[in-house]
């Protein structure tokens, strides 16, 4: 049976008057309860068309995307530095509910300006929107930002999320959806006020690039990666390049079996005492450029599982590390 006769005979059952009637989504609720379909659900949730077709018709659209697909953030802002605390393209604006000191009127704006006075900042987002791409770039007068509420699944990309979000603090990741993520590229790059993230919510199955990651999370002394699948993805290039302040780092679940680039991935972590990598597979890895370059406080390390080292590039991939480190290295390669 076909997609159309389906809705044909679901409407027959449900009597298709009672749909040109529905002005509250508490009615629309109720309706859809009797679609025992899931996916027939989730299509109707996201396809404007198939809403159109059936004559829903809301009186505010809001209150769909709230009770069905919402995403809610809450920002703490530093009211001394008037500038944005979000980024969203013109086209894209219809799409965001931005709501000062939870105000239930919205302010039209996505910028603070001289006078404002704000204890946080409430925004809801539609589910329109499949890219938080430099959602947060270069918004440097958020101290923290909690992700209260987060019912969608199209989210595809979370790149540069927070690039150069120097003054942030905190983020509470305690109901975020990554199943559908592809590209965490410089997701935190740059955040050189974090000191601790928890990711252990994250579902990274369909991730395939993480470079740039953390790089120059320069306070970063703690980080929660345990539930990372890294089976996708291709390419760690300074993942955790200049995170200086990392003692010690548990990458224990990580498969790099798919890894062709890890040039520069712990470069300047000139704090980095330990590091556990006999899970590492680099079989596929073609470039190792400078890898462990800076990490002065390393002093011991077992990579004899590593492929594609020879020993006379231990000078450039330890380049800074302390001699008797390089002395180590050799050592395991001499008795291969």
């Amino acid at each position: 049976m076909n997609f159309t006769n389906i809705l044909n005979k679901e409407k027959a059952k449900l009597n298709y008057a009672l749909f040109d009637k529905i002005r509250s989504i508490f009615i629309l609720q109720n309706i859809l309860g009797i679609l025992t379909r899931k996916k027939l659900l989730e299509i109707i949730k996201y396809n404007n068309k198939i809403q159109r077709r059936l004559d829903i018709n809301f009186e505010t659209y809001k209150e769909y995307s709230e009770k069905y697909s919402l995403i809610e953030l809450e920002i703490i802002p530093i009211n001394d530095k008037y500038e944005e605390f979000i980024n969203i393209n013109e086209k894209n604006k219809e799409y965001y509910h931005i709501y000062f000191d939870d105000n239930k009127n919205e302010m039209k704006r996505n910028k603070l300006i001289e006078g404002d006075k704000v204890k946080k900042i409430i925004i809801k987002i539609e589910h329109q929107i499949k890219s938080f791409f430099s959602l947060f770039y270069k918004c440097h007068n958020i101290k923290s930002i909690n992700f209260k509420k987060f019912y969608r699944n199209n989210i595809i990309s979370m790149g540069c999320m927070f690039n150069d979000c120097s003054s942030l603090k905190e983020i509470k990741f305690s109901c975020f959806n990554t199943e559908n993520v592809t590209n965490m590229d410089g997701m935190f790059i740059g955040c050189s006020s974090l000191k601790k993230l928890d990711l252990s919510c994250f579902n990274t199955k369909k991730v395939e690039t993480i470079y740039y990651m953390f790089s120059n999370c320069t306070s970063l002394t703690e980080i929660n990666l345990s539930s990372f699948n890294t089976y996708n993805i291709i390419d760690m290039s300074r993942m955790f390049s200049g995170c200086s302040s990392l003692k010690e780092l548990n990458l224990s679940n990580f498969n790099t079996n798919n890894v062709i680039d890890m040039s520069y991935m712990f470069n300047d972590c000139s704090s980095l005492k330990e590091l556990n990598l006999s899970n590492f597979n680099t079989n596929n890895v073609t470039n190792m450029n400078r890898m462990f370059s800076g990490c002065s406080s390393l002093k011991e390390l077992n990579i004899s599982n590593f492929n594609l080292i020879d020993p006379i590039y231990i000078n450039e991939i330890f380049n800074g590390c302390s001699e008797e480190l390089k002395k180590k290295i050799r050592y395991q390669f001499k008795k291969t």
